[in-house]
């Protein structure tokens, strides 16, 4: 195996699932992730929860390596003095591949290498893009989460409780509509939809109860994939078991004829709900390949949710280590606007520090570069591509957060293209850091970790959001198109604002916004890399999600049940004859 530059001197390389190198005529080759994930010594899951104090006696586990932590463990640790907490987030996403869970884990590895106790919190894995188009999410390279195939399959099974708690919902309103409608539901305003852990886009509008009066009254409705359920962002922003019934409760499934809203435990279906997810709601504990403590739990996409992992998982992890590494998913124009203007508010956290991913290979896609031609030295490129850089720390400051870039290596940056960005960065206010953590493991994080672990342990941050509970629903929406997209205007109908004019008469006025948005760019056109400005954000639909305590609003042509590309990656996923999943990172 290659480890090193000198190794793979003029070599390409073309992302980070696919580990091959090319010289004159030879082809070389790193392991793959999956190769990887397969040799790793991982220990026993109780040794992995000892090191943060968990008692094998509140670990439940699922099989050898991987484990819930038990409600009643988290629950005792309420008074316990919170450690730092560090967010890493990235750039818009390109073809040429970020990086950013892989640096959350080798940023995690590389503080527990210099003596510092820490844990990773990510997400969990979605079904729809392993088998769609984006592969898995556990990291990659020598910066991984395993048990990696379980934990992009069914894990232990939270997806499918949470799948199965939203669709008990849709089936029971259909089912007091069939039994006389006592609640009155005025079957043209049901909006609740089912959801399904698959991209389908057949399913996006669908017909229900066709087939004769034994199978009720036909409406029309549609499916969402699971990771955009309100279940999902309940599951992920619930402080424990009680605060989740009630806002599984406070889930609005349709409104009556007087335009009065239905709720779901209006329908009595609160309960119910709360028992299917009684064990999704416990944090699940695994280990990155350096056998340090992870914690995967909930996954909500940044593109269409919240995208950040569950409250309880990060609260939990704040209570045992000294330092937190999570993540929130895409680019900071997403994910990391959510985890600021919505979790922090709901949980009552707020990041130490702030690490923003990026590559050279994605500055110059940014630049004008296409995928094709990334590996030859272009340094003109990547000054081209580095104003998107800027535009996410100038946003991520505006939150009164330190930032640190962290440039992601591949084995074809040159010393030139890397100081490029450092200068750049510089000149932001900011500083970089060349991370080689993929390549090396714990070992090419040091001075990453470091760093980090200096700003967070010298207290630098004011963390506040970028709009208060009071301002109104829409210029909540405007703040955030214009300070973190930097949009001219936002585009709404007469029909839209007075919509969100009668939730704030409802009393739902202080509500944060969830804005579902490409996240290719900073505008709603995917195409449009860079730093755009000069440009409109269209709000086409907006949705109140009560019981997760925030309004949606879907921009764009963004869909919350996306659809599989031409070759999905389900066609080269398969057991090998050893009886190995091949194919599916």
């Amino acid at each position: 195996m290659i480890r090193s530059d000198s190794d793979c001197v003029k070599g390409i390389k073309v992302g980070q699932t696919q580990r091959n190198y090319f010289l004159t005529g030879l082809k070389m080759a790193y392991k793959t992730d999956i190769e990887i994930a397969r040799e790793a010594n991982k220990k026993p899951i109780q040794e992995i929860g000892a090191k943060l104090g968990i008692p094998s006696a509140d670990l439940l586990p699922f099989g050898h390596d991987k484990a819930k932590v038990s409600a009643k463990f988290i629950k005792a640790q309420r008074g316990k003095k919170d450690g730092k907490l560090i967010l890493v987030t990235a750039i818009n996403p390109t073809p040429a591949g970020e990086g950013k869970t892989t640096t959350t884990v080798g940023l995690g590895d590389g503080l527990n290498k210099i003596g510092k106790k820490a844990a990773v919190c990510i997400r969990e894995a979605s079904l729809g893009p392993c088998f769609g188009m984006k592969g898995g999410a556990a990291g990659g390279g020598y910066a991984q989460v395993v048990p990696m195939e379980e934990m992009n399959l069914h894990f232990t099974g939270d997806f499918h409780a949470i799948t199965s708690a939203h669709n008990l919902l849709s089936a029971m309103i259909d089912n007091h509509i069939y039994w006389g409608n006592e609640l009155e539901i005025d079957q043209r305003r049901v909006v609740w939809r089912r959801v399904l852990d698959m991209n389908d886009r057949a399913l996006r509008d669908v017909v229900t109860s066709l087939g004769g009066i034994s199978n009720g009254f036909p409406r029309q409705s549609g499916f969402d994939i699971t990771v955009a359920s309100e279940v999902m962002a309940i599951l992920c922003l619930a402080l424990d078991m009680e605060d989740l019934q009630k806002r599984l409760g406070d889930i609005i499934i349709a409104y009556r004829r007087d335009r009065t809203p239905v709720y779901s435990r209006d329908i009595k279906a609160d309960g119910a709900m709360a028992v299917l997810l009684q064990q999704a709601m416990q944090p699940n504990l695994v280990q990155t390949l350096e056998n340090n403590p992870a914690f995967v739990h909930g996954g909500p996409f940044a593109n269409i949710a919240h995208g950040c992992n569950s409250v309880i998982a990060t609260t939990t992890a704040l209570k045992l280590a000294d330092y937190v590494v999570t993540e929130a998913g895409f680019g900071a124009d997403l994910g990391a606007e959510k985890f600021m203007n919505i979790k922090c508010r709901k949980a009552g956290i707020a990041p130490s520090v702030v690490v923003l991913v990026a590559t050279v290979r994605a500055m110059k896609m940014n630049g004008g570069v296409i995928k094709a031609n990334l590996g030859p030295e272009n340094i003109a490129a990547v000054k081209d591509g580095c104003p998107n850089l800027g535009r996410h720390i100038e946003n991520l400051k505006s939150f009164g957060v330190p930032v640190v870039v962290a440039i992601n290596h591949f084995v074809t940056d040159t010393d030139a293209e890397v100081q490029a960005v450092k200068d750049y960065v510089v000149g932001q206010g900011a500083e970089a850091i060349l991370s080689k953590h993929w390549e090396f493991g714990s070992e090419g994080c040091v001075e990453l970790a470091t760093r980090v672990a200096e700003i967070a342990d010298a207290d630098m941050a004011n963390f506040a959001p970028i709009y208060p509970d009071e301002m109104p629903l829409f210029e909540k929406i405007e703040t955030i198109a214009k300070r973190i997209y930097r949009a001219d205007e936002v585009l709404a109908d007469k029909k839209i604002r007075d919509q969100l004019h009668q939730w704030e008469e409802q009393g739902y006025g202080h509500l944060p916004i969830c804005m579902a948005k490409t996240q290719y760019s900073f505008s709603t056109d995917p195409n449009l890399r860079g730093a755009p400005t000069g440009h409109s954000v269209p709000v086409r639909e907006v949705r109140l999600a009560a019981g997760a305590g925030f309004i949606v609003a879907i921009c764009g042509e963004i869909m919350t049940m996306p659809g599989l590309p031409r070759v999905p990656s389900a066609e080269a996923i398969m057991l090998n004859s050893e009886g190995q999943i091949d194919g599916l990172f």
